[in-house]
């Protein structure tokens, strides 16, 4: 309720550009359930897929070139579910028309296309939020803040194996063209670093190093002299497969805590973008955080296909 006017806020009306299944399992349930959310529609490349998942959530399917102009016509933001090569344009299409945007990570898999989104949110002075789970989620956001303010922190370790690719997997996430090409450094790389760089500060070196299968290895040397190790990939045996964050420093050792599932993560992130589009004020994990992530990420890919 706004005290001054003595009226109920309008809703935010988001509309959701994907079909997929993270689509599906985590960004139209997150927006269609927000008290603060009019999920304003569907887009996608295929028309009965858009129609299927619109209709699950009582609101209008789009596709097409012009269904991507209507739906922006009918939104103050969008948030997007499709690969990051396919966003990154789509993304800058958004912003010149004056929406606000809730990008999944990565932006882009190209600096060039990375800087166009950055550059396109700063000139239309829109919000922009990047989707790193962690950094939103709940349990994990309060605990990267606790972190950060404590500091003394002399190094760390981030561990982060699926096994979307393992012998017997049934994920429907492994039919993602894009993160069978890219692997576990694109896909699960910028979660790790979204958590690391708030509490170590940025990245003033990088080794990159390939593993088994799409597994890479990193080390990395953060502004505040600490270092951290990073192990990325998504095709290992189901029984090595999780998730370890550990920072140890003068204070002890930290560990992460659990987390209870994307959509809930994700409904964080569309607070934080409503936030930020009624302060004015940029989140940290915005389009420049993203641009930065793509920046590390293809250092690190570069140097681990040497």
């Amino acid at each position: 309720m706004d005290s001054a006017a003595g009226t109920t806020a309008a809703p935010l009306r988001i509309g959701l550009l994907g079909t997929g299944p993270w689509a599906r399992n985590t960004q139209a349930p997150a927006l269609a359930a927000h008290p603060g959310v009019e999920l304003s529609g569907v887009w996608g490349r295929r028309a009965e897929a858009a129609d299927a998942l619109a209709t699950a959530h009582g609101t209008r399917a789009y596709t097409g070139e012009e269904g991507i102009d209507a739906l922006l016509e009918a939104s103050d933001a969008v948030a997007f579910a499709l690969p990051p090569d396919v966003q990154a344009p789509l993304a800058v299409r958004a912003a010149r028309a004056g929406r606000h945007i809730l990008m999944d990570k990565p932006v882009a898999t190209t600096v060039e296309g990375a800087r166009a989104v950055a550059d396109a949110v700063a000139e239309a002075g829109v919000a922009s939020i990047v989707f790193c789970t962690l950094r939103f989620a709940p349990e994990t956001a309060a605990w990267i803040a606790e972190q950060t303010a404590l500091g003394g922190w002399f190094t760390a370790r981030a561990q982060w194996l699926g096994s979307l690719y393992a012998e017997g997997s049934t994920s429907e996430y492994a039919d993602s063209p894009w993160r069978r090409e890219k692997g576990g450094l694109w896909d699960v790389g910028p979660h790790a670093l979204s958590v690391l760089i708030p509490v170590l500060g940025d990245v003033e070196h990088l080794t990159a190093a390939p593993g088994p299968a799409d597994t890479t290895h990193l080390i990395l040397r953060h502004s505040s002299c600490a270092s951290s190790t990073v192990t990325l990939g998504l095709s290992a045996p189901r029984g090595a497969a999780g998730v370890e964050i550990e920072f140890r420093g003068e204070h002890g050792t930290a560990s992460a805590p659990g987390w209870d599932g994307a959509e809930t993560a994700f409904r964080g992130a569309v607070d934080a973008l409503a936030e930020t589009v009624r302060t004015g004020v940029p989140h940290a994990c915005d389009a420049r955080f993203g641009r930065h992530l793509t920046e590390l990420l293809v250092a690190a890919e570069t140097q681990a296909r040497v």
